[in-house]
């Protein structure tokens, strides 16, 4: 590793690399039966294996090697189909058995890449491995008492470790790969990527070198939990290195923390090598042998993925681009577009419902769409009453709230409070003639060539009607009328 002088500062570029740890959805640890729920009463969920007592021997759960085959390939990665763990050892308070089973030596899935675009620009992202590992616990600590407590229900969790190549050139770059890979791994269905819970952690490695020439001295930035804490982690530590190689100073090689709040990074222990972690083969579990014929049913089991859906949703529906895009954020909420478009027959006005009415009453709501249920046949039922004219789009939007929020019948809604729109033609007829013997004058203005009179006409009608009348239906029985009387 280099280091650069001052002199050589204008020619630094930023070098990033991320380490990206993904806690998969499965429903019990990754070598033991305890269940890896979030939230849960402290170490309620620990038993002689995941809390490392002596002798208990660990029993590898399948769906955890099924998640990382279907991510590798997703991922356009090898697949090692005989590959085995290895223990990683280091003493820290919430590791309980002061080593942490991984992959070092042959990782599950090699030589990917995924591509990101940053202002029109496409660009491959390398992913060097991806391999399978176990959580350690967590540390609580108590400002008040200042004492640390740790909780061991998160050790044994399940993750999955993506190490990218250094190709990372700035933040917005690693802001695209990080949006790219969560959306991912949420239609696979393989990690809920709340960054908040920390079932998504970033390691950010950065350096700065001279173009084309050999890497400077890096520092990890340590479980960053928010793709905004990442952005900021960025920009603060190359402001940090520049200002030290500005300064005539070298860059340490050290493992960082970042304090969002205060903006601010800070060093919690040197940086380790491969080799400070004593990596030996794992003895108490066997090595992986993986068969072809496993991996072509995770391969054909693979779900339409939100950049497939997409491109199918403009080609299918005809809706734009930037809609798609809006759409296809959320798999259910994709899912529940193409149900009301299908039903419907209406694409268009089922994409309008969903990015305007749906997603303004869920943000209003303070709802997930993941937990929002809706019976897509009422709101299909609602779409072809206005499309036909039935209702009006002020008591569209009316019973599509009361829906939402009361799980209305909308036929029998707008049945009761009179809603749908009156196209009786003798309620009508009846209407306009009212309307004319109240307001001879206005006839007759008419009749003298004032046109805009007739708005006013138009509107005693609908008003008499309650505002259920049909415009079009209106205006043609007062013309009609009107015209009676201009040659009667």
């Amino acid at each position: 590793m280099k280091n650069f002088t001052p002199l050589e500062l204008n020619y630094l570029e930023t070098i990033i690399g991320l380490e990206v740890h993904a806690e998969l959805n499965t429903n019990t640890k990754i070598f033991c039966g305890c269940s890896s729920g979030y939230g849960k009463e402290a170490n309620s969920q620990v038993c002689p294996i995941c809390s490392g007592q002596p002798g208990v021997l660990p029993s590898l759960n399948e769906k955890v090697v099924e998640y990382a085959v279907m991510l590798g390939t997703v991922l356009g990665c090898e697949i090692n189909k005989t590959c085995h763990f290895d223990r990683k050892n280091y003493f820290y308070p919430d590791l309980p058995k002061a080593y942490q089973i991984s992959q070092f030596y042959s990782p599950i899935c090699v030589n990917g890449s995924l591509e990101i675009e940053v202002n029109n620009e496409k660009k491959n992202i390398g992913i060097r491995e991806i391999h399978i590992e176990e959580d350690a616990g967590k540390l609580i600590h108590e400002n008040n008492s200042g004492l640390t407590f740790i909780d061991y229900n998160r050790a044994g969790i399940p993750l999955l470790e993506i190490v990218t190549n250094p190709d990372f050139r700035n933040e917005d770059e690693v802001t695209a790969f990080m949006e790219k890979l969560k959306e991912i791994m949420l239609y696979l269905e393989i990690c809920d990527c709340k960054m908040e819970e920390g079932s998504l952690r970033v390691d950010v490695n950065l350096s700065l070198r001279r173009s084309n020439e050999e890497f400077g001295t890096r520092t990890e930035t340590k479980n960053l939990n928010s793709i905004k804490a990442i952005s900021h982690a960025i920009k603060y530590e190359r402001k940090r290195q520049e200002d030290i190689i500005n300064g005539g100073c070298f860059i340490i090689q050290q493992t960082r923390s970042f304090d969002d709040d205060k903006n601010i990074s800070y060093p919690i222990r040197s940086k380790e090598d491969a080799n400070d972690y004593r990596y030996f083969n794992e003895p108490d579990l066997q090595s992986l042998c993986i068969q072809n014929e496993w991996i072509e049913k995770i391969r054909s089991n693979i779900p339409e993925l939100a950049s497939d859906k997409r491109n199918r949703f403009l080609n299918d529906y005809g809706i734009s681009k930037e809609i798609a895009e809006i759409i296809c954020t959320s798999k259910n909420l994709a899912k529940l577009y193409e149900d009301i478009a299908r039903k419907s027959g209406e694409p268009i006005e089922a994409a309008n419902l969903v990015i305007g009415e749906l997603i303004r009453y869920l943000g209003k709501s303070n709802l997930d769409i993941n937990k929002f249920i809706v019976d897509t046949d009422k709101l299909c039922f609602l779409i072809i009453q206005v499309k036909n004219g039935k209702i009006n789009r002020t008591v569209y939007k009316e019973t599509l709230n009361e829906i939402f929020i009361n799980n209305i019948e909308p036929e029998e809604y707008l049945t009761k409070n009179r809603l749908f729109i009156v196209n009786n033609d003798d309620s009508i007829l009846g209407a306009v003639r009212k309307v004319m013997e109240d307001n001879p004058d206005a006839v007759n203005k008419f009749n003298s060539g004032e046109e805009k009179i007739f708005g006013f006409l138009m509107g005693q009608i609908m008003k008499l009607l309650d505002g259920k009348g049909d415009p079009k239906l209106i205006k043609s029985k007062l013309i009609q009328l009107i015209k009676e009387t201009e040659y009667a």
